[in-house]
C-alpha cells in the first residue's frame, strides 16, 4: 500500500477544512488561487462519488476524459488536472466545479448528435474552470460573508441538476449569498464561448458543432413553454450569443469530422442502460432489422449488452461473432467480448483472453476490474493484487480498484492491508469516520515498523480532519 495516496487526499480535504476560506474582504485574498480551487473541487468530489448521481461507469467516464483530455491540451492551461465524469440523470446538462472537475449528465450525452457537438459542451466547461470564472464570481461578492467555500460547491453541483436540492443546499450551508455564485453571467459565458471554440478548433473538431448544438437547445425551448432544460438555465443562451459564436464559426471552413466508434459504442450503452432489459433487446433488433438508421456495429453491441443482461449466453455469443466480423481492436468491444466469453462459464478461456486483452489495453479499467476479479475468484489474488497496485498508482481515487484491492489481500490472510486498502476506499468517497475504524483493524492484525508508522500517520491526519469539522 503506498503512502503517497492518502497522503494527497489528505493533502487536499485537510487543507480545504483547516485552513478554511480566505477572508473574502480582504482585497488581496479576494480572487482564490488554482490550489484553493482545486481543493474545494476535492471535497465535492468525495460527496458526488458516494452519492447516486455519480455514475460508476469506467467505460462512460474513461471516454469522458479521453475527449476531455484532448481538449484541455489545447486550451490555454494544458497543465491543469481536469477529472470529466457522468452523472445518472436524463435532464440535459453539463457543469464545472472549482478546480477541474465537469459532470456531463447522461440526457446530454444522449441529446448531442456529433461527437464535435459533445466536445463543444466540454471546451465550453473547459473555459470555465481555465478563466477561473468561479473565482472571479466570488471575488465580486467578497463583502457577503460566507463561511464554507465547499457548500459553494456543493450547491452549485445541486443547482445543476435541481433548482429545488440547490435551494436546501444552501439553506443547509446557511449561505445567503450562494445564490448569486450559481449561475454564470453574460460576459463568463461570452468568454467561455470564445475560448472554448478555440480549443474546439486546436483539436480538429468540428467548430460549427457549437452553434448547431445551441440553436437546437433554443429550439427546443420554444417548444416546451418556459420549461428549458437545465443547461439553459445554468448557461443563458441568448440570440446574441448564438450570432456571436456564428460569427466567429463563419470565419472558419465546415470540416465535415466523423464520429469514433466509440462515441456511438458509448451512446448506445447509455441507450440500453435506459430500457429494461426486455425493451432494450427489442429496441436493438428492429434497429438492425430496419436498417433504416444508427450505426449497425453499435446497434449489435447494444443488442450484446442486453442479451448479456437477460443471461441469454448462448445467443450474446452468437451476435458477439457477427459484431467481431464487423469490427475489431476497440477496447469497448473487447471489453464486451470478455463479459461474453465469461458467461460461458469457461474459467480457463475466459483466462487466456483477459490476459491477452489487458495486454493490448493496459490502462483501460473496465477489463482491469474485470480481469481482477476473475483472478481473484480463482484464487489468484497475487496476480491481482500486482496488478491492481500498478493500476492504482494512474487512478489514485478509483474506489473500486480499492476495493478489488481489499479482496484480494482478504483472499491472501493479509488483514493489515486488506483493511488499509478499504480505508483508502472509504476515505476517496469522504466516509472519514468508516477509513479510521478499517485503519484501526489494520493497527490490530500488526506489521512491520513502516507500516505501523503508515498507518499511524493516516490516523492522525484522519482524526485531525474530524476535529476541525467538529469545530466547524
Amino acid at each position: 500500500m503506498k503512502k503517497l495516496t492518502l497522503s494527497v487526499l489528505l493533502c487536499f480535504a485537510t487543507h480545504a477544512v483547516a485552513e478554511g476560506l480566505p477572508d473574502l474582504g480582504d482585497i488581496s485574498q479576494s480572487v482564490l488561487s488554482p490550489l484553493q480551487e482545486r481543493q474545494i473541487g476535492q471535497q465535492s468530489m468525495m460527496q458526488i462519488r458516494a452519492s447516486r448521481m455519480f455514475l460508476d461507469d469506467p467505460e462512460v467516464n474513461d471516454y469522458l476524459n479521453q475527449i476531455g483530455d484532448r481538449l484541455v491540451a489545447s486550451s490555454n492551461e494544458p497543465a491543469l488536472n481536469f477529472e470529466f465524469f457522468a452523472v445518472d440523470d436524463e435532464s440535459v446538462n453539463a457543469f464545472a466545479i472549482p478546480g477541474g472537475f465537469i459532470g456531463v449528465n447522461i440526457g446530454l450525452l444522449l441529446t448531442t448528435q456529433s461527437e464535435s457537438e459533445l466536445a463543444s459542451v466540454l471546451a465550453h466547461e473547459i473555459a470555465h474552470v481555465t478563466q477561473h470564472h468561479y473565482a472571479r464570481l466570488l471575488s465580486a461578492t467578497q463583502n457577503d460573508g460566507l463561511t464554507s467555500m465547499a457548500a459553494i460547491a456543493v450547491a452549485i453541483l445541486a443547482a445543476r441538476n435541481s433548482p429545488q436540492a440547490s435551494q436546501a443546499a444552501i439553506m443547509g450551508a446557511q449561505a445567503r449569498s450562494v445564490q448569486k455564485q450559481l449561475d454564470f453571467t453574460r460576459l463568463h459565458e461570452q468568454e467561455a464561448d470564445r475560448i472554448g471554440l478555440e480549443s474546439l478548433q486546436k483539436s480538429s473538431f468540428n467548430t460549427h458543432a457549437m452553434p448547431e448544438f445551441l440553436q437546437r437547445l433554443q429550439r427546443a425551448t420554444r417548444l416546451l413553454e418556459g420549461n428549458a432544460p437545465n443547461y439553459m438555465r445554468t448557461h443563458p443562451i441568448t440570440s446574441e450569443r448564438v450570432a456571436d459564436i456564428e460569427n466567429r464559426v463563419s470565419k472558419q471552413p465546415y470540416r465535415l469530422i466523423a464520429d469514433s466508434l466509440d462515441f456511438q459504442l458509448i451512446r448506445t450503452k447509455l441507450i440500453a442502460h435506459q430500457k429494461s432489459t426486455a425493451d432494450a433487446i427489442s429496441y436493438f433488433e428492429h434497429a438492425l432489422t430496419d436498417k433504416k438508421f444508427g450505426n449497425p456495429v453499435a446497434q449489435r453491441y447494444g443488442l450484446v449488452l442486453s442479451l448479456l443482461r437477460a443471461n441469454d449466453a448462448t445467443r450474446a455469443q452468437q451476435e458477439m461473432d457477427t459484431l467481431r466480423a464487423q469490427a475489431q481492436g476497440n477496447a469497448l468491444l473487447d471489453t464486451l467480448t470478455g463479459q461474453v466469453i465469461a458467461a460461458q462459464k469457461n474459467d480457463q478461456a475466459t483466462l487466456n483472453y483477459y490476459k491477452t486483452a489487458v495486454l493490448n489495453h493496459p490502462q483501460y479499467r473496465a477489463l482491469i476490474y474485470d480481469y481482477a476479479q476473475l483472478l481473484i475468484r480463482t484464487g489468484q489474488s497475487a496476480l491481482a493484487s500486482h496488478l491492481l497496485n500498478d493500476r492504482i498508482s494512474r487512478y489514485p481515487a478509483d474506489v473500486t480498484l480499492y476495493n478489488l484491492q481489499a479482496h484480494a489481500y482478504q483472499q491472501l490472510n493479509k488483514p493489515l492491508e486488506q483493511h488499509q486498502a478499504q480505508a483508502y476506499s472509504y476515505a476517496w468517497q469522504g466516509n472519514i469516520h468508516a477509513a479510521i475504524e478499517q485503519l484501526e483493524l489494520a493497527k490490530q492484525a500488526g506489521g512491520s515498523f513502516y507500516q505501523m508508522s503508515t498507518i499511524e500517520s493516516d490516523l492522525r491526519e484522519l482524526r485531525d480532519m474530524v476535529d476541525t469539522r467538529s469545530k466547524k
